[in-house]
């Protein structure tokens, strides 16, 4: 997958324009916060940073270890290789989605109390740090205010309100604002470059409007393009127009139940995954819920109103639980929509 393969691996590649800025001047600084947390949605280059970063203080051919004045991870070394791998004993990376209890969190703490392995410093990049338990965080508090000088923690979440204060005052905050139609262009021809594709210059400005502010969202759709050998500006258009979630969307808003059914239809049509749909809705939703309810860091383009919402992501979340047992899969998110329509005529 591209968004996979063509990760940003220097600090120059890092498409997101601000925490790019930020983490170049800590790094050039050499004045390393013991603790960071990384808050934006889903595709904005949380992880990916917070493994460059990983890389750049343990690199073996940098300013870290004393050779030459670039602080940029050389990517040839034998730890950034491993880093990348996902084999450097002193780069840790936890899901708190699944690892969010107080055992996990207390084996963490005693790992980070030991000296690095192999590195310079221990990393530890914990996503989805707002699942953490209660027990965990306070557990994780006492590391956070007294750590060891060897270990940097760096916490990353796309939901800042689930974030204990007490944490969060002890961490630098980096705040990943949702992509920029100019950060996902760069992308693209970032990606276009290495795959040696010629593109219309007018596809990816078509494909960074329809990427929902989202790297990883924009790099999947170019992918569709390139494997369906769509890249002239016409074909991209039809294929987008198809998949593009806006025009089902503004079908929704202006309750235009026809046009809504036509977009499912042919959405089908074209061997659309409706599994990948719903949960692509929903997380489109839950974000919009986040935005209305004032979350920091979030943002729409979505105009529902709260009770519009609510109603939306409870019917698609009931249609998600039946695409298993329906013989045809349009058909949950169908009569989702058409209950929708009901409900709020009522």
């Amino acid at each position: 997958m591209f968004y996979l393969k063509y990760r940003p691996h220097t600090i120059a590649e890092i498409d997101n324009e601000t925490p790019r800025d930020v983490i170049l001047s800590l790094l050039k600084a050499k004045q390393l916060p013991h603790a960071f947390l990384f808050i934006g949605n889903k595709g904005t280059g949380k992880t990916s940073t917070a493994r460059i970063f990983a890389k750049s203080i343990n690199c073996l051919n940098n300013a870290y270890t004393g050779k030459g004045t670039s602080i940029e991870p050389c990517n040839s070394c034998a730890h950034c290789k491993a880093i990348d791998r996902s084999t450097f004993p002193d780069v840790n990376e936890m899901d708190a989605a699944s690892n969010r209890g107080i055992n996990e969190i207390k084996e963490l703490i005693r790992e980070s109390s030991l000296l690095p392995l192999s590195g310079k410093y221990r990393v530890y990049i914990i996503d989805e740090a707002h699942m953490i338990t209660t027990d965990g965080f306070n557990a994780l508090l006492k590391t956070l205010e007294e750590p060891p000088e060897t270990v940097i923690f760096i916490l990353a979440t796309t939901n800042l309100e689930k974030v204990p204060k007490t944490i969060v005052s002890r961490c630098v905050l980096v705040q990943f604002g949702s992509a920029k139609k100019t950060e996902i262009v760069h992308m693209l021809k970032r990606i276009a470059e290495a795959e040696k594709i010629t593109v219309d210059e007018k596809v990816f400005e078509l494909v960074a409007d329809h990427s929902d502010l989202s790297f990883r969202d924009g790099a999947k759709l170019f992918e569709e393009l390139v494997l369906s050998k769509k890249t002239d500006f016409t074909s991209a258009s039809l294929i987008i127009g198809v998949h593009s979630k806006d025009l089902l969307y503004s079908a929704i808003e202006t309750r235009d139940i026809t046009s809504s059914l036509e977009w499912i239809n042919a959405y089908g049509k074209t061997s659309g995954s409706f599994k990948m749909l719903i949960e692509e809705l929903l997380l489109d939703l839950q974000n919009h819920l986040l935005f209305l309810n004032k979350v920091p860091g979030t943002s729409t383009l979505l105009s529902f109103s709260l009770k519009e919402t609510v109603l939306l992501m409870k019917l698609i979340n009931e249609a998600y639980g039946q695409l298993r047992n329906s013989p045809i899969q349009a058909i949950p998110l169908e009569v989702a929509l058409i209950e929708y329509y009901d409900t709020m005529r009522s």
